[in-house]
């Protein structure tokens, strides 16, 4: 009876945010090692199918890393990478191109098993991510930057209440396709669309202060105060990315961007329906 009166309590708070956030916008980011050809970890989707019958729309954008660098391997290819960035030729483009199309079905037909519509579909579609070759002081080959995004085809199927699945291909005005930083592409997404929420899932709290100690964890930072951090070094590494693609998306008219550990149980649905949250939230 006691754990029963719990739940209850849980679903009772969850209500004013189930109202607040009804139809709108939660981009979510997904990536790194938990990606790969078995799709994303169950829980994870299932907070997504939680979302998505509440009434939230939204949208998932992945990644698969790791699952690539196995799939280049597999064909005789050393994965070189200039800082933080995947050196991209055309035979590594068409495996980058195999391994996110097989990291997408699986999603998608999870999602359809769980009772939920989904779509999936590839950021050079429909001219969804525009992009052009990256410059800077190494070639990395068919590497891009996004220039523009065209959300029709995401909002059609948000409005018929279809959750899309999004993999970070972009087209540039050569015709060629371009590999693009997933963090990105979620970021300039959730600015086209003017979400609500933009969700980074992560393998890491958020943003600590000593990153050894979870106690020290950030759990809201204005985007100013991220530069700074970033200039201190408390924020460093692979986070910079990361955080520097939220505080785009913020700048951008998103209202709350959030950075979470994906391995968290029900990761979430806690930091969205619940008064206390468990990551870091960068506001305006």
């Amino acid at each position: 009876m006691k754990e029963a009166i719990k739940k209850s309590k849980v679903l009772i708070e969850a209500v004013p945010y189930i109202k607040k956030f009804f139809e709108k916008v939660v981009v979510i980011k997904y990536g790194g090692a938990a990606v790969d050809e078995k799709g994303i970890e169950i829980g994870i989707l299932e907070d997504i199918m939680f979302m998505n019958y509440a009434g939230m729309r939204p949208i998932i954008v992945h990644g698969g890393g790791p699952f690539i660098s196995k799939m280049m391997k597999r064909a005789g290819i050393e994965p070189k990478f200039i800082q933080g960035r995947r050196v991209t030729d055309s035979q590594s483009m068409y495996i980058i191109d195999r391994a996110l199309r097989t990291i997408n079905r699986k999603i998608v037909k999870t999602l359809r098993e769980m009772g939920t519509k989904a779509f999936g579909l590839s950021g050079r579609e429909n001219g969804l991510i525009r992009v052009k070759k990256m410059k800077g002081e190494f070639d990395l080959g068919f590497v891009g930057e996004v220039t523009s995004v065209d959300t029709t085809v995401v909002k059609r199927l948000i409005e018929d209440n279809i959750i899309p699945v999004i993999y970070p291909l972009g087209v540039g005005r050569d015709g060629n396709t371009y590999n693009v930083n997933a963090d990105d592409i979620a970021s300039e997404i959730a600015v086209a669309l003017k979400a609500e929420k933009f969700v980074l899932l992560t393998n890491v709290r958020g943003v600590m202060r000593n990153k050894k100690d979870p106690d020290t964890l950030y759990h809201t930072l204005k985007a100013s105060e991220v530069d700074k951090l970033i200039k201190k070094k408390v924020i460093d590494a692979g986070m910079i990315p990361k955080a520097q693609s939220c505080v785009n998306a913020i700048r951008g008219g998103v209202k709350k961007a959030h950075i979470l550990d994906a391995s968290t149980p029900h990761a979430l649905l806690l930091e969205i329906f619940t008064d206390k949250g468990i990551g870091t939230e960068i506001v305006k």
